[in-house]
């Protein structure tokens, strides 16, 4: 049920993310396009009964992913949610640059939601 409940979200955030940004917000939607690779990694993990309460769980989860599927895509695009997460605070990306951001934080969910 948490598993469902962290996917869900998932997909509801990037929804999300991608009006903020069409409504000109970079930040939000930044930070939504976090929300939503953090909330598929959690679910993953849930499902495993891995830790997954901070950020550096959920960097440890990514490489236990990249460890079991050979894909080191999961941790490059992971990575790219993490940037969204900084720009939240610093704000130093354009709306180009996070629409690439949210378009990497997609391809994530479509490779991790199969393993949930």
């Amino acid at each position: 049920m948490v598993t469902q409940t962290y996917r869900e979200a998932s997909r509801l955030l990037l929804t999300q993310a991608q009006s903020e940004l069409a409504a000109g917000d970079v930040r939000q939607a930044s930070e939504k396009g976090w929300g939503a690779a953090a909330q598929v990694v959690k679910s993953v993990a849930e499902q495993r009964g891995w830790a997954h309460r901070s950020h550096a769980a959920l960097y440890n989860v990514i490489a236990q992913l990249v460890s079991e599927t050979g894909d080191d895509e999961i941790r490059r695009l992971f990575d790219v949610a993490g940037n969204l997460d900084v720009n939240f605070y610093e704000n130093w990306n354009n709306a180009e640059n996070v629409s690439a951001g949210l378009a990497d934080v997609q391809r994530l969910l479509d490779r991790l939601e199969p393993l949930a």
